[in-house]
């Protein structure tokens, strides 16, 4: 396995794992929800970076010759992409821990409030719908992270992203 995989593996199930917690203010705490999603914030960034190649190439020839999922793909991404700044920029107007904590105080608006709040619903859906067609090359890479005998199918599915 590259180490290129490996790190977005880990990167990714990171991410995740701090999505799932940050979800609910009410399992973690409203301060740790804000500060792990202002962190979760960087992790995107650099997830970003690292497929910052196959972005490029479908960006390239979206109209021309890419596979429908990776069209599909590439939209489902770019609605990912919009509705986690949705998330991020409401979530840090309607802040209680992290700004006040930095000296910063905004006016209370439920209207933020409200659009945080769909927004994060929404990108459940949209991030299950991103797992779901990952999904092979999750179990791939998983397979060949903690398995030898993945080999021949993590290519098929790297193939198959492209």
């Amino acid at each position: 396995m590259s180490a290129s995989n490996r790190s977005k593996l880990l990167l990714d199930i990171g991410a995740f794992l701090a999505f799932l917690i940050a979800m609910d203010p009410r399992f973690s705490g409203l301060a740790i929800h804000e500060w792990l999603s202002l962190a979760l914030g960087a992790v995107i960034i650099v997830h970003l970076l690292l497929n910052w190649e196959w972005i490029v190439n479908v960006t390239k020839r979206l109209f021309v010759k890419a596979k429908n999922g990776a069209r599909v793909n590439y939209v489902l991404n770019w609605l990912l992409f919009i509705d986690g700044i949705l998330i991020m920029l409401s979530g840090i107007l309607i802040s209680e821990a992290a700004l006040p904590a930095m000296g910063i105080t905004l006016p209370m608006n439920f209207a933020w409030r409200r659009l945080h709040d769909m927004s994060a619903n929404l990108f459940l859906v949209l991030m299950g719908l991103h797992l779901s067609m990952h999904w092979n090359w999750i179990v791939t890479t998983l397979k060949r992270l903690f398995l030898s005998g993945g080999q021949k199918t993590a290519a098929a599915a790297v193939k198959q992203e492209l």
